[in-house]
């Protein structure tokens, strides 16, 4: 929804959880977790000025890709291997840290569309527009096991369930930027909407921002 807001718009896209994602998945590439599957915090502190994320349009799909230290990762980053691991990694205060200082940078000259999990209360707390989205766990869940299986990757409904609830705990009850709905936010539950009907909503409630602005 916010990929196709921002390119109907004309503003650029900025997915800040396939950033921390990414983050994730170079701790796995480059041997951070030890034989126990821990992840090795310094370590990962020691490498975090050699992580360089940034995101490519592509013309194919019309949406911009995730590209870590030059190549493209979209395709590694949602893995279900990743989505185990990154709630951990967002959890660390030099991550965030580092991440929400450059994802300010890309939005400092406004004309962003950014998503995630705290956006409106940390990253943005002024923006001109916030939508808190939410979904049920069960339909978020099987939205992603659609996703997977329509790229080739296999996938288990019930590991996927599990790790939405399993984030979304974690990600609720952290103590550096937690989840949580800004006051001034709209809450949009788009369990039983289709894509166009959540994209309509989301259009008008921008014009109506353009509107007051």
């Amino acid at each position: 929804m916010a990929k196709d807001l921002a390119r109907k718009i004309g503003y650029v896209y900025v997915d800040t959880g396939a950033m921390y994602r990414a983050v994730t998945y170079y701790a796995l590439q480059h041997g951070l977790y030890n034989e126990e599957g821990e992840l090795q915090t310094e370590a990962l502190e020691a490498h975090l000025p050699e992580i360089i994320i940034s995101f490519q349009f592509n013309p194919e799909t019309g949406r911009p890709d995730t590209y870590l230290n030059g190549e493209c990762v979209e395709g590694f980053i949602r893995g279900m291997e990743v989505s185990n691991k990154v709630s951990e990694v967002a959890a660390l205060p030099f991550v965030r840290e580092a991440l929400v200082a450059q994802q300010q940078r890309m939005g400092a000259e406004k004309g962003v569309v950014m998503d995630g999990r705290d956006i409106g209360t940390v990253v943005f707390p002024d923006a001109e527009l916030k939508v808190f989205v939410t979904a049920s766990a069960e339909v978020r869940a099987q939205r992603r096991y659609k996703e997977l299986l329509e790229k080739g990757t296999p996938a288990d409904f019930d590991e996927i369930l599990r790790n939405v609830q399993e984030r979304d705990y974690l990600d609720s009850h952290r103590e550096v930027s937690p989840l949580r709905q800004a006051e001034d936010a709209i809450l949009l539950d788009n369990s039983e909407m289709t894509i166009p009907e959540q994209n309509e909503w989301l259009m008008a409630r921008y014009e109506e921002a353009v509107k007051e602005d």
